[in-house]
């Protein structure tokens, strides 16, 4: 197919896909507008959802989920809980909570007043970012709280700054580091530089975080991405290390780990919990130990995950 008539193709699917979910037409109504064979308007609303062109949230609350919410934050004493039901034919772990991710996101750049929003990085990130709704927020700042710099000097795959800053049309403070760097030494020296000092102040003054937590098992996301080595990740979890937000390995009960890489990270601090909202993104069976860690300790003040990890919250 040549480039403009797939580009047309997709005009045609986003028109169909508007006039099924937005105007609510019936596909024999679209074929009908669009000129089109029904069968052909069955297809293109399909192509419409395949595409990305339309993205679907559920509004409404599943009693079951605000139960299992509020069972939450009382336990943890959370200042904001979001779960989203499980699906249980589904391995995977962004569906549900990257929308409901979203979906918060949004309110907050809906805000008529300036928001610094610090940006964690991950693939339940990278997918919430995924389904956002372009914005005009030019009053905004989003600044990352972690290294943007793969080992390899590339840009980090999972870094999403640009892409949310792109779509919201926000101004963007990316973070021009390795998420851990060579020694403590260089940590130190990067940041004394003017303007990794300026980033690092502005990410203390977030209003609103949203992170990722990093399972530390032999799957990390450390590990596979080329942040630490095999024996670095050996000796976290011989340390205790069960979780890792920006790259911040910490125990079961939420002690940041003592020496060996998080001597070196170059991350920002987590924001303060106490003057902003600091929200951990995560579920399933692996991250469960992270979480609760997390938790215990408030290094988030805030979670978005599905019922069955909440289930599971609340046992521990």
């Amino acid at each position: 197919m040549r480039p403009d008539s797939a580009a047309s193709r997709l005009d045609d699917a986003a028109r169909a896909g508007w006039l099924y979910y937005v105007a609510g037409n019936n596909q024999e109504e679209i074929a009908r507008k669009l000129g089109v064979s029904r069968q052909t308007a069955q297809r293109l609303v399909s192509m419409s959802v395949s595409e990305g062109l339309v993205k679907v949230r559920l509004d409404h609350p599943v009693a079951r989920c605000l139960e299992l919410g509020e069972a939450v934050r009382q336990k943890y004493s959370l200042d904001l809980v979001d779960i989203v039901p499980t699906d249980p034919g589904s391995t995977s772990v962004t569906v549900g909570i990257a929308q409901a991710a979203a979906a918060e996101i949004e309110r907050r750049l809906r805000s008529p007043e300036p928001v610094i929003m610090g940006l964690g990085t991950g693939r339940s990130l990278k997918a919430a970012v995924e389904q956002l709704t372009p914005m005009e927020c030019p009053d905004h700042k989003i600044v990352s709280l972690t290294g943007s710099i793969a080992p390899d000097g590339s840009a980090a795959f999972y870094n999403v700054i640009f892409n949310i800053a792109e779509t919201v049309k926000a101004r963007a403070f990316p973070m021009p580091l390795p998420v851990i760097a060579s020694s403590t030494d260089e940590r130190d020296m990067l940041h004394r530089q003017p303007m990794i000092r300026h980033t690092l102040d502005l990410a203390a003054k977030a209003n609103f975080s949203i992170l990722g937590i990093g399972e530390l098992g032999p799957d990390a996301p450390l590990y596979l991405d080329g942040f630490i080595s095999d024996s670095e990740l050996k000796g976290l979890v011989k340390a205790g290390a069960v979780g890792e937000i920006v790259g911040w390995a910490f125990d079961a009960e939420g002690r940041l780990i003592d020496g060996l890489t998080n001597d070196r990270v170059a991350s920002a601090p987590l924001p303060s919990r106490e003057t902003s909202l600091v929200v951990a993104l995560a579920k399933g069976e692996r991250k469960l130990a992270g979480i609760r860690g997390a938790l215990r300790r408030r290094l988030v003040n805030g979670l978005i995950t599905d019922e069955a990890t909440a289930e599971q919250l609340l046992v521990g």
